[in-house]
C-alpha cells in the first residue's frame, strides 16, 4: 500500500511579505465562518479545573472593527476569585513540580499542536477581537505555538536545567546545580499580542514546574479563553493553570499584592510596569519580569537603499496600526536624503488599504478603542500646530467605518528633536521623521529616551552598521531589513527583550535564556 505523504502546513511569520496563497485564504475564510458562529457566547473563568462564574458578574466585549459586533460576555472576577485561583494553584504546585520535566514537555507540546490545528479559528477570533489583519493574526497564532516548541527545546538542551559540577578531587563527593521552580506565577498579558505574550510566559512557567494564574487584557479575553482551552485539552492538570478575567484595578491588583504569588510577568506600559517592579517585592525579592514598551528608532544613512528603508519603516510603523511595543515610531535620516525618503515613505503609506481587516484586501485595521483614537488625534493636532503632517492624520468614519476605531496612518516631521512625539509611546499608526547631520547625531537622539526595546538601521556602509550595533542602546536590532525596520522577531530566530525602561531582567523572550527566569538555582553536594 502506498502511503501518501502529509502535505506540510503553511507557515506564516511576521516577516511574511506575500499575501497571494489561495489555499491559505480559503482555510482562513473557513476559520472566519467558524469564528462568526461563536461570537456572542458566554465565557467563564477557570479555577481549579472548573468553569466558574465571576463574583463581580459579567462584562461584554465588542469588536473595534464595528461596535455592533458583540464578541461575547465574559466572567468578571474580583479579588476573591483571584484568591481562590491562587489557592488552587498552590494546591496543584507540588504534584506539577514533581511531574518529570520530560512529561511536562509532552503535555505542553501537545498544546502547541492544538494551537496550530486551531490556527484559522483562533486567528479569526483575534482579528475580530483586536482588529489584526489576517497575516498578522495568523502569524501570532503560529508564534504562540512556536514559542512552546522552542522553549521546550531549550529545556531539553539544558537537560531540564540539571547539570553536574566539578569536585576538588574527592571521588566520593558528587555535586550538581539544578534550577527549581518558584511556585506560583501570575501572568498579566496585553491586548496587542493576546496569545503570544500570554503563551510565552505561561508555557515557560509551566515547563519550569510552576503553576499559573492568568489574567488577559479585558478587551482580548476571547483569545485568553482560546489559549486556556488549548492547555486544558492538552492535559495540563486541574489547578496548574487558572484563568481569572476582569479589570486591572481588582483582578490585576490582587495578583500583584497576593502573598501566594511567587513571581509575576507583566507586559504593558512603562508607568504601570515600573510601578509594579518597584513595589512587587515586600518580605524578600521575588521575580518580576516586566516588558514595558518602546519608542523605537530607525536610522537612515545617506548610504542607504532608500526604497528598502521606506518599505521597512512603513511596515514597522503601521503594521497592526502601530500597536506593537516594537513599532517604528521615529526615524532619523541624514539630511541629504531626507526629502527623498519622505517622498518614498509617503507614497507607500498612501497605498495602505485601511478598513475592516477580515477581508483580505485590507492591510491595516482599526486601533483598539476610543482612547487610542484620541491619542492619535492629539498627536496629529500637535504635529500640525508645531510641525508638518506629510500624510494621513484623519479619523476615518465613512459608512461602516463610523462604527469602528479607524484612523489614517500618519507621517509627520518638522518638529523639534526634543518634542514629546519623539519621546512618548503612542501605540498608534504614527511616525515622526527628523533630519540629522550625521550618524553621531542619529545615535545620540536614538539613545536619548527612557526606552530601549528595538532599533533599526539602513546603510550600505559596513563601518556605519558596526557603529550602530556597538552603540545603540536597545535589545533587538535590525540592519537593512525590508520586512520591518524594528519589528518581526520570531522564537529561536531573534531574541526579543528590552534594555533600560523596556525590560527588567536583561534576558529576552524568544531566546534560550527565557525559561531559566522562571526558576531559582540550587546547589547539591552529596557525599557517598
Amino acid at each position: 500500500m502506498t502511503v501518501e505523504a502529509t502535505k506540510p502546513r503553511i507557515k506564516i511569520a511576521y516577516a511574511t511579505l506575500r499575501n497571494d496563497n489561495e489555499e491559505l485564504h480559503a482555510l482562513y475564510e473557513a476559520g472566519v465562518k467558524e469564528s462568526e458562529a461563536g461570537l456572542g457566547k458566554a465565557h467563564l473563568n477557570l479555577i481549579d479545573g472548573r468553569r466558574v462564574d465571576g463574583r463581580a458578574g459579567t462584562f461584554e466585549a465588542r469588536s473595534p472593527i464595528d461596535s455592533e459586533i458583540i464578541l461575547g460576555t465574559f466572567a468578571k472576577g474580583d479579588r476573591a476569585d483571584v484568591q481562590r485561583a491562587v489557592d488552587a494553584a498552590r494546591r496543584a504546585a507540588p504534584a506539577w513540580r514533581n511531574t518529570p520535566w520530560r512529561d511536562r514537555l509532552v503535555i505542553l507540546r501537545r498544546a502547541a499542536e492544538l494551537i496550530s490545528e486551531r490556527q484559522m479559528k483562533y486567528a479569526a477570533d483575534m482579528a475580530y477581537e483586536v482588529g489584526k489583519s489576517r497575516l498578522e493574526a495568523l502569524g501570532e497564532v503560529e508564534e504562540a505555538a512556536d514559542l512552546i516548541r522552542y522553549y521546550a527545546s531549550t529545556m531539553e538542551d539544558n537537560n531540564g536545567y540539571d547539570h553536574p559540577m566539578d569536585n576538588l578531587g574527592d571521588l566520593a563527593v558528587h555535586t550538581r546545580t539544578i534550577l527549581r521552580p518558584h511556585g506560583v506565577f501570575a501572568v498579566i498579558s496585553p491586548f496587542n499580542f493576546p496569545m503570544a505574550l500570554a503563551v510565552g510566559p505561561i508555557s515557560a512557567a509551566l515547563m519550569a514546574g510552576n503553576t499559573v494564574v492568568y489574567k488577559p487584557a479585558s478587551v482580548a479575553s476571547l483569545s485568553g479563553v482560546n489559549l486556556i482551552e488549548a492547555f486544558v485539552d492538552a492535559g495540563v492538570p486541574d489547578g496548574a493553570v487558572n484563568l481569572v478575567m476582569g479589570p486591572g484595578d481588582t483582578v490585576g491588583e490582587e495578583l500583584q499584592a497576593n502573598p501566594g504569588i511567587d513571581g509575576i510577568v507583566f507586559t504593558g506600559s512603562f508607568d504601570v510596569g515600573f510601578k509594579l517592579f518597584k513595589s512587587f517585592s515586600t518580605h524578600w525579592p521575588r521575580p518580576c519580569i516586566v516588558e514595558m514598551g518602546g519608542k523605537n528608532p530607525a536610522i537612515v544613512s545617506r548610504k542607504a537603499d532608500l526604497e528598502e528603508a521606506a518599505e521597512g519603516i512603513m511596515r514597522s510603523a503601521f503594521g497592526f496600526g502601530g500597536q506593537k511595543c516594537s513599532a517604528n515610531s521615529r526615524v532619523y535620516v541624514e539630511r541629504p536624503v531626507h526629502d527623498e525618503l519622505v517622498r518614498l515613505l509617503v507614497e507607500k503609506t498612501e497605498k495602505i488599504a485601511v478598513g475592516n481587516p477580515i477581508p483580505r484586501e485590507n492591510w491595516m485595521g482599526p486601533v483598539i478603542d476610543q482612547k487610542a483614537v484620541d491619542r492619535h488625534q492629539q498627536a496629529v493636532s500637535e504635529a500640525r500646530r508645531e510641525g508638518k503632517v506629510y500624510t494621513g492624520g484623519e479619523r476615518l468614519s465613512d459608512g461602516a467605518l463610523a462604527r469602528g476605531h479607524f484612523v489614517e496612518p500618519t507621517v509627520v516631521g518638522g518638529l523639534p528633536a526634543s518634542h514629546r512625539l519623539f519621546q512618548d509611546e503612542l501605540f498608534a499608526p504614527f511616525t515622526a521623521i527628523q533630519p540629522v547631520d550625521s550618524l553621531d547625531e542619529a545615535l545620540r537622539l536614538s539613545n536619548d529616551v527612557v526606552y530601549g526595546l528595538t532599533a533599526g538601521v539602513y546603510s550600505e556602509d559596513p563601518d556605519e552598521v558596526a557603529r550602530f550595533l556597538d552603540e545603540i542602546e536597545a535589545g533587538v536590532l535590525y540592519v537593512n531589513r525590508r520586512a520591518g525596520a524594528t519589528t518581526g522577531a520570531w522564537p529561536g530566530v531573534q531574541a526579543f527583550g528590552g534594555w533600560k525602561g523596556s525590560g527588567s531582567t536583561g534576558k529576552a523572550g524568544l531566546s534560550m535564556y527565557y525559561v531559566a527566569q522562571f526558576m531559582r538555582e540550587q546547589s547539591h553536594t552529596v557525599v557517598d
